[in-house]
């Protein structure tokens, strides 16, 4: 029975991969450690309050408890218990007779404390593997221990009280959650420390439960946050795996015992066997004249007459000796000095392996823990219970040594759960309660983003109401959504070709590029450069930012060495422009954090024409200044000649594509087609979408550079995502559902949850470990049931915006279908922008509302990879082709 380290180690191994493959959905059924999900998914975080019953059955004694839990943080409890029998004739009868004897028990705990007319949530303790799917219900799927009641294996043990506990009327109890003792331990501990993640009992049985991460269990749906596991580890080595380890005492013991072949390592182990392991021993040492003069007293040929506190009571430091002589006599044997030592050190050996074993388990579950956590050293804590270990003198220190011997890179503490797991399963009801409490809080906010097939289709009608009122003379200047002609009236047809200069401004970097065009071959070669636009020249005067962007041409040019060159030149400039014709934009309003003065109602290619005049190093011609969204569909239309539309999703938001002439009241002539830039970050200026802005969207617009301006932006767009998450963020934490109700200083800063961070929190191959990562880098000490919530809410605020887009596109193909009178439309969508590219969902989303809301037409959408500055110089090459004709003219 002496176990050396190497055999240790194995056995940890060993039961490394039995933990494995109960987790697996295809090996479970084979596995002999089970695995149970138990579906308690979080552990108390001291905000949890009330009064609980509590119920415990799994032992030699049945209890009910009331556990009065008290508010806010100071983790005081207060409980009434009381012990009720629980007889053979009830415990290996029928088990109708058993629940109701248990309910019984329960209106007589309740009568007496005067606890008739409250409605009280309940927690059940019970100390038998089960099958769970929710946390109020569990099928047992085998008694263990002494328990034999007929006809309740494969039944929910929860339905079955429940419908004992309907004969007694003045009883009103609502059980919540079914808990194993093991689980009950884990949260006793967890109570008060909240590092405890793993419970252990070894007592009458043995057992052990943590928490393992969900994304690691195949038998429930979903990958987020953690889940207890009940191990059920008593059945390890039932497959044959532990063979070569045991003896031919555990055999013996096993033949006896009520379930022969099952709960092999809980008869090395556990309370109920380690005295009858002894006695076996004794017998055979006995038998073989080693002991006692070879006299077997009949006792001693009596199964169960040594029982585990004898074990413990011959251990004793110090009076080990003494006692052993006295149970020795007790059992009618007349043991010599030399046979008191012997007998002492067989209960020795036979504890110890013990220990050994329980240790090599958990050692195995510490290391699991250490991995899913992906850390060099874990300190945690571990919740101890059971009889063995309670009283047993050098259990406790025995099992400790060895568990940090087999893993010395954990920092394990030990916590005894002084009330056990009764108090334990009243606070798995407590914390059932509370997330239950807190989850109809979460859930109230995030329906604030959760928006109807009414309320997008509703959006789609307003939106093409604006569309409409945006074209028309008489209600252009009161409309939203601008619809600004462009004079970009054609398309490219292969035959551009050149070289051109193409300018983009629309963000903090501002880039330069020479753009090379081969006929016919639709061949495109680019060479760019891109330069910071500094904030004091976004916010300086408009000379200044003028002057900073010849001056980057300059270098440009010179980097090239073009420095003499005379180049056609675009100009992308992605801000709301009136335009009178292609070469001419007046700048209506700065967005995107851009404020430089002096600019607004100026025409920006002359300003542009002044500044270069003013460096007066390089001539060029400014054929054409166009929008980031005009390029987008430039740059598509170039690979996709069915592309009509340009959709930038990014920081902004903005959309534009090819209308009817005939439909432009804002410019002469009725032939042919016209780019329209719609602006439609303007949409719901008039309060039309009011109905759908939430206080989030308020609060951002307030503390915005424009309020008031540009909501549909603000809903959908990449520059104010992260800061509408941060407010409801902010909100959820005052309501003390997030970061245990604190907001740390980062979290009040505007602007620090960029978007970039909602694109890497909602990615599905991120793990919540990686989640709380990010959020730590926010400064946001996050539970892992926080990381959730916030993923939740980056999911509830992106999933809105990406519909809120799809909406407004859908008004847009649907337009375009009705004005070219077909039945069905084709169509392709050219779309830029890091929300639509970088984010997982965003353009899935955005896609498929756009089908469900257009069904007649057939939407195709094209990433431009080359982004809006290749259009500018299709566009001049489009513009210089299309000039030719007409100077003929």
């Amino acid at each position: 029975m002496r176990l050396s380290d190497e055999t240790l180690l194995d056995i940890m191994a060993r039961f490394q991969a039995e933990m494995e493959k109960g987790l697996g959905k295809d090996t479970n059924p084979t596995a002999s450690v089970k695995m149970l999900p138990t579906f308690v998914r979080a552990i108390p975080d001291g905000s949890e309050n009330g009064e609980f019953l509590s119920l415990d059955l799994g032992g030699s004694k049945f209890r009910v408890l009331k556990v009065q839990v008290s508010e806010e943080g100071k983790r005081n409890v207060q409980m009434e218990s009381q012990f009720y029998p629980t007889p053979n004739e009830i415990i290996r009868g029928n088990g109708t007779e058993l629940f109701e004897y248990v309910a019984d028990c329960l209106a007589d705990f309740v009568r007496t404390k005067g606890l008739q007319h409250k409605k009280l949530p309940l927690g059940f303790t019970f100390s038998f593997p089960c099958r769970q799917t929710k946390l109020e219900e569990g099928v047992l799927l085998s008694w263990t221990k002494k328990f034999k009641a007929r006809g309740v294996q494969e039944t929910d043990i929860v339905s079955r009280l429940t419908k004992a506990m309907r004969k007694h009327k003045d009883l009103d109890v609502d059980i919540l959650a079914l808990v194993n003792d093991t689980v009950g331990t884990m949260m006793t501990c967890a109570y008060d420390d909240p590092y405890c993640e793993v419970g252990v009992i070894i007592g009458t049985g043995t057992n052990a439960c943590y928490m393992e991460d969900m994304s690691n269990i195949d038998l429930v749906e979903g990958d987020e946050g953690r889940m207890c596991i009940n191990t059920e580890w008593g059945a390890f080595g039932d497959d044959g795996a532990l063979e070569d380890i045991r003896t031919e005492f555990d055999r013996e013991l096993d033949l006896g015992s009520l379930n022969p072949g099952k709960q092999l390592f809980e008869k090395m182990i556990s309370g109920l066997y380690l005295g009858e392991l002894v006695r076996l021993i004794l017998l055979n040492m006995a038998k073989a004249g080693l002991l006692f003069g070879g006299v077997k007293s009949s006792t001693l040929l009596t199964k169960g007459k040594i029982e585990t506190q004898h074990v413990a009571a011959m251990e004793k430091y110090k009076e080990g000796l003494a006692n052993t002589r006295e149970i020795l006599v007790d059992l009618g044997l007349e043991p010599s000095e030399a046979d008191c030592i012997a007998v002492q050190h067989v209960c020795t050996i036979v504890s110890f392996r013990s220990a050994n074993l329980c240790a090599s388990a958990l050692a195995a579950i510490l290391t699991r823990l250490r991995e899913n956590k992906k850390l060099a050293r874990l300190r945690t804590t571990v919740g101890m219970d059971g009889t063995l270990y309670k009283i047993h003198p050098q259990y406790p220190k025995r099992l400790h040594k060895v568990v940090r011997k087999l893993v010395p890179n954990c920092d394990v503490r030990f916590l005894l759960s002084e009330s056990g797991s009764t108090k334990g399963a009243a606070m798995v009801t407590a914390v059932a309660c509370r997330v239950q409490a807190q989850r109809k809080q979460i859930d109230e906010v995030l329906a604030l983003f959760q928006l109807t097939r009414q309320q997008l289709v509703d959006v789609q009608g307003k939106m093409r109401a604006e569309l409409e009122y945006g074209l028309k003379r008489k209600t252009h200047a009161l409309a939203t959504v601008k619809m600004l002609p462009t004079y970009v009236y054609g398309m490219p047809d292969g035959t551009e070709k050149g070289k051109y200069l193409a300018l983009d401004l629309g963000g903090t970097n501002f880039r330069v590029l020479l753009v090379k065009i081969r006929s016919g071959r639709r061949s495109v070669r680019m060479y760019n450069k891109i330069f910071a636009i500094p904030l004091e020249i976004m916010q300086g005067t408009g000379e200044e930012l003028f002057d900073h962007i010849v001056q980057c041409i300059a270098d440009f040019l010179d980097y090239m060495g073009l420095k003499g060159a005379q180049l056609p030149l675009g100009f992308t400039f992605s801000f709301p422009c009136r335009q009178a014709n292609i070469d001419k934009g007046t700048l209506i309003e700065w967005t995107k954090g851009f404020k430089a003065t002096d600019c607004e109602g100026e025409d920006v290619v002359d300003m542009l024409r002044e500044a270069i005049k003013r460096r007066n190093e390089f001539d060029l011609d400014i054929v054409a200044v166009v929008n980031d969204t005009v390029g987008t569909m430039m740059t598509c239309a170039y690979e996709d000649p069915n592309c009509e539309i340009g959709l930038i999703a990014g920081t902004g938001s903005n959309m534009c594509y090819m209308e009817e002439m005939r439909n432009i009241e804002l410019v002469e002539g009725n032939e042919g087609k016209m780019c329209i830039n719609t602006e439609w970050g303007g949409f719901g200026d008039n309060g039309c979408i009011d109905d759908i802005r939430t206080q989030y969207d308020m609060e951002v617009d307030e503390g915005s550079l424009n309020p008031g301006k540009q909501r549909y932006e603000k809903m959908t767009s990449g520059m104010y995502l992260g800061e509408i998450v941060r407010q409801i963020l902010i909100d959820l934490t005052k309501q003390g559902l997030l970061f245990r109700g604190r907001i740390s200083e980062r979290l009040r800063t505007r602007g620090i949850f960029e978007t970039k961070f909602l694109s890497q929190i909602e990615s599905d191959r991120l793990a919540l470990l990686q989640v709380r990562r990010i959020l730590q880098q926010l400064g946001l000490d996050s539970t892992c049931e926080d990381s959730i919530v916030v993923k939740e809410v980056c999911g509830a605020v992106s999933r809105r915006a990406a519909q809120l887009c799809g909406a407004g596109l859908a008004a847009i193909v649907e337009k375009r279908r009705q004005d070219q009178r077909l039945e069905h439309l084709k169509i392709t969508v050219g779309v830029d922008g890091t929300l639509y590219k970088l984010h997982p969902h965003f353009s899935l989303v955005l896609q498929e509302t756009v089908k469900e809301l257009a069904p007649q037409c057939d939407v195709m959408f094209l990433l431009s990879e080359d982004g809006s500055g290749k259009g500018a110089a299709l566009i001049t090459a489009v513009a210089k082709r299309l000039q030719q004709p007409r100077r003929e003219n």
